[in-house]
This record gives C-alpha cells, sequence and structure tokens, in this order.
C-alpha cells in the first residue's frame, strides 16, 4: 500500500462506515462498498448513513459505491466489514481480484453451515492474500462519537499489523498488535453468545451479582475452549478477550444485548431479530 492508494472497507453497516470515518479522518482516502446501490447514492447525496448510523456525518474523504471489483482494483488494504452470513457469497465471485492483498476481517461471528470464522472463509477464497481479524470492545456508535476506543489487529504478518496500527490510530483510538489471530477471533465470536445470557438476565430483573458471575464464568469457559483448540490463554485477558466480553455483556447499546435483553421479556427469537 502507498500514500497514494485507497483503502477499501467492505460493508455498509454500522461498524464499517465507523471505521470508513476514523479512516478518512486520519488523510486516508476511502472506498466502502455496500451491496445496494440505493445506498450508496443516499449516503453520497445525504453526507451520513441513516439506515446504520444515524446522526453521524460523514467525512467527505469516503467515497460509498456499489462496484466491488472497481474497489479491488484499487485498493491494497481491505477492512472486511460483512455479515458472517453473507461474507463468503459476496467474495466468492471476485476471488482472483483478492490475491496478495491485506484482508482484515471485523466481523465477529461463525458461519453457520460450516462453523468457521471470518478468516479462515478468507483464506479459503483467496489463499495467496495476508489475513489479519480486527477485534476489540468496538460499539459502532461510539466508535463514530470518537469516544475513547482500544481495538486489537492480530496476525502473524508484523507488517500487516503495523499498516492497519498506522492507518487507523488517531487521536481517540488505538490499536495494539497480536500474533495470536485464531484467539482473537474467536474471543469476538463466543462472546455473543454470553452477551444474548446477559440481556436475558437484565430482562428477568437479576442483580449485580448475577452479571458479575455471567460474565466471570463465560471469561474463564471461553479461555478453556480456545485453549483446547490451540489459542493463547493471555489473549482472553486482553481488549479481544475480557474487554470485548464486558462491553458486549453490559451495555444496551450491544446488540447481542438486545436480543437477549427482548427473549428475557418474553419474545421469540425471529421477533427479538427483528426488532433490531
Amino acid at each position: 500500500m502507498t500514500q497514494l492508494q485507497p483503502i477499501a472497507v467492505l460493508g455498509g453497516g454500522s461498524f464499517g462506515t465507523a471505521l470508513a470515518n476514523l479512516l478518512a479522518e486520519n488523510g486516508q482516502r476511502v472506498l466502502q462498498w455496500m451491496r445496494d446501490p440505493e445506498q450508496a447514492e443516499q449516503m453520497r447525496q445525504s453526507g451520513e448513513n441513516p439506515r446504520y448510523l444515524k446522526g453521524v456525518k460523514l467525512h467527505c474523504g469516503i467515497e460509498p459505491t456499489s462496484d466491488l471489483s472497481g474497489v479491488l482494483q484499487q485498493a491494497e488494504l481491505v477492512l472486511v466489514a460483512l455479515p458472517s452470513n453473507a461474507l463468503r457469497d459476496a467474495l466468492q465471485p471476485v476471488a482472483a481480484q483478492l490475491a496478495g492483498k491485506m484482508l482484515i476481517s471485523t466481523t465477529k461471528g461463525i458461519e453457520a453451515k460450516t462453523f468457521k470464522l471470518m478468516s479462515q472463509i478468507l483464506e479459503e477464497i483467496a489463499p495467496d492474500a495476508r489475513i489479519g481479524v480486527l477485534s476489540g470492545p468496538n460499539l459502532a456508535k461510539e466508535v463514530a462519537d470518537h469516544a475513547l476506543t482500544a481495538t486489537v489487529i492480530a496476525s502473524e504478518d508484523e507488517q500487516l499489523c503495523l499498516c492497519v496500527q498506522q492507518a487507523l490510530h488517531g487521536r481517540t483510538f488505538r490499536v495494539y498488535a497480536s500474533a495470536d489471530r485464531f484467539g482473537v477471533e474467536l474471543g469476538g465470536a463466543l462472546k455473543n453468545v454470553y452477551a444474548i445470557m446477559s440481556g436475558m438476565a437484565a430482562a428477568l430483573g437479576m442483580g449485580e451479582n448475577t452479571k458479575s458471575m455471567l460474565i466471570t464464568r463465560a471469561l474463564a469457559e471461553m479461555t478453556r475452549f480456545a485453549v483446547k483448540l490451540g489459542a493463547n490463554p493471555m489473549t482472553f485477558l486482553g481488549l479481544a478477550g475480557v474487554g470485548d466480553l464486558i462491553v458486549t455483556c453490559s451495555s444496551p447499546k450491544s446488540r447481542n444485548y438486545q436480543v437477549g435483553y427482548a427473549l428475557g421479556e418474553g419474545l421469540s427469537l425471529e421477533d427479538a431479530v427483528q426488532r433490531l
């Protein structure tokens, strides 16, 4: 990546937009891809993302587009902020264009059919790409509102980590590096389950003792599970482990917490998700 090359953000959701804004505020030219041309046009015209990040003004350095091939022709650093159930279908058709690029997954999830993490899917689609994972206690609205925030870029590729740190690091956003890509990504995916439980507990009127118990035992269970699969246990004492777990299990801004709260109120899972 050179100073003249744009950085790509794939995804028109709240977190992708928050990251795009950070990059643009740091002086980067940002190509933000989304599947829906109408959404891209709306963002160009209004200077906002009213669908997913209402009220946040977008930096003029962001170029919303629905031309994925055109984006990949220009960018070497690609932040992938696509839903876990859409990532494979979106990127498989452009697999040839991903070779050699730095692909950074920011999606905290597991593919339902294969139980694979997002970086593993990226490796399947683009085996010659350089893969990293960005994860931590990063609520999109707070990132966009410039609340003091820290995150982790994880990869064994030290140059990739440095590149992401230089691109994203700013006055209110700090990026730490880790070589434990698997542990960082697994922490981000596993904590979603416990956040749903925490939301349910809150809706049922359970107290702070219960919340503390849930978070603490969740951390222990996550760590044991991940270490058994080869992760570094120290990862779970950092931002991508206990840090992400605390914010997701404590904040009503967390989507998984919201789903759990709705379930605790008696809604069905379908209705709880629909209410997001």
